[in-house]
């Protein structure tokens, strides 16, 4: 039965933002903490068509984590014409948007910054 849900929600990705789905669909998701893909009631798959339905663009960047003590999928969405990305967090266990936020290219640095500097901490 999961297999006929993954496959309707490829179809109707597909048919909605044609063959741009297709680049992310096998793409395994990046973790920010091994094992919260296990964790997540909503596939990834599912997850992406969700985003891009609330953000029309192309998805530059894309974990799963957690945020403010939630389990969300986390895309970075490119829109054409727009200065910096649209970050979407989808909760991994309900599947709705839960948040919307435009970051400007220096916004994403400093966001990386301070990921860079997190897992080195947690490195040592």
């Amino acid at each position: 039965m999961q297999a006929i849900a993954r496959w309707a929600v490829l179809c109707i990705a597909l048919s909605i933002f044609g063959g741009a789905a297709l680049v992310h669909a096998g793409t395994p998701m990046r973790e920010e903490k091994a094992g919260m893909l296990a964790q997540a009631k909503v596939t990834p798959l599912a997850a992406r068509a969700t985003a891009r339905a609330r953000v029309n663009g192309d998805i530059t960047d894309e974990e799963i984590e957690r945020e403010h003590g939630k389990l969300v999928y986390s895309f970075d969405i490119k829109v054409a014409g727009k200065a910096g990305i649209e970050e979407v967090l989808v909760d991994a266990v309900a599947g709705t948007v839960i948040a919307v936020e435009h970051e400007s290219a220096k916004d994403e640095a400093a966001e990386a910054a301070r990921e860079a500097k997190a897992k080195a901490r947690l490195e040592k």
